[in-house]
């Protein structure tokens, strides 16, 4: 005997309860649809756009965002060759600025053999160049080239020495330095020389401290083949780098 409590679903019972779910399904869609339908009317009302014209926007917006696509594609290529060409220009001025910067040494250092090799134009004898100073990292050091040379017509081998000192403020009193005190590079007070063209003198000096430089005093003198003796005094210029004489 089956109680009425419980009274197993047949087959009929359960074919109507599939077909009420799919039913309510349907109608949920259907509601889902209609109102998004709706929703896109009024919006298309409330804008005052034409139904016909909202079809063919929705059509062309596929292809539209397409076309930005390959727009925004262009111009990322057009981008980075911009920007290949302004490096390979950089590249050319860079390039162009070296090879002056080339000439006008080569230039230079060609006016300074002519110079030892046409006496005629200047002054013969015993002679010194602008002595040239370049800033190293260090503070208060410092890397000079003094170059003394020798004009004639007969170039014999000459033998000399040079005595060179930096001259400034140490506070507010005039104080000079022998060059051999600033630098290692001079073992004794004076710098021997023997040379028949040029002869440069080159190393670093290091500034005692509260020291100002003004200048540099400079005097070379030959004891043979004859007696000469000449003396400059240069103000303390900074350049970039050396240039190309006396190299």
């Amino acid at each position: 005997m089956i109680s009425h409590r419980y009274r197993p679903m047949t087959t009929h019972n359960r074919r109507r309860s599939r077909v009420f779910i799919l039913v309510s399904a349907l109608m949920a869609i259907l509601v889902l649809a209609l109102g998004f339908y709706l929703g896109q009317r009024a919006a298309r009302d409330g804008m005052g756009i034409d139904p016909e014209a909202y079809r063919a926007m929705a059509l062309e917006l596929p292809a539209a965002r397409e076309q930005l696509k390959i727009l925004a594609s262009e111009l990322e290529v057009q981008h980075t060759r911009h920007e290949m060409d302004r490096r390979a220009l950089e590249m050319v001025r860079q390039d162009l600025a070296a090879q002056k910067e080339r000439i006008a040494e080569l230039g230079e250092g060609l006016r300074f053999y002519t110079s030892l090799m046409a006496p005629e134009e200047i002054t013969a004898g015993l002679s010194l160049r602008n002595i040239e100073l370049v800033a190293r990292d260090e503070p208060g050091r410092y890397a000079y080239r003094i170059v003394v040379q020798q004009e004639a017509r007969k170039h014999e081998l000459l033998k000399g020495e040079l005595y060179a000192e930096v001259f400034g403020l140490l506070g507010e009193e005039q104080a000079s330095y022998p060059l051999a005190e600033l630098s290692d590079d001079i073992e004794d007070g004076a710098v021997a020389l023997r040379f028949r063209y040029f002869q440069a003198i080159e190393g670093e000096l290091v500034l005692p401290e509260r020291f100002k430089p003004q200048g540099v005093s400079v005097v070379a003198s030959s004891s043979t083949p004859r007696k000469a003796e000449v003396s400059e005094r240069y103000p303390w210029q900074l350049r970039e780098r050396f240039t190309h004489v006396g190299k």
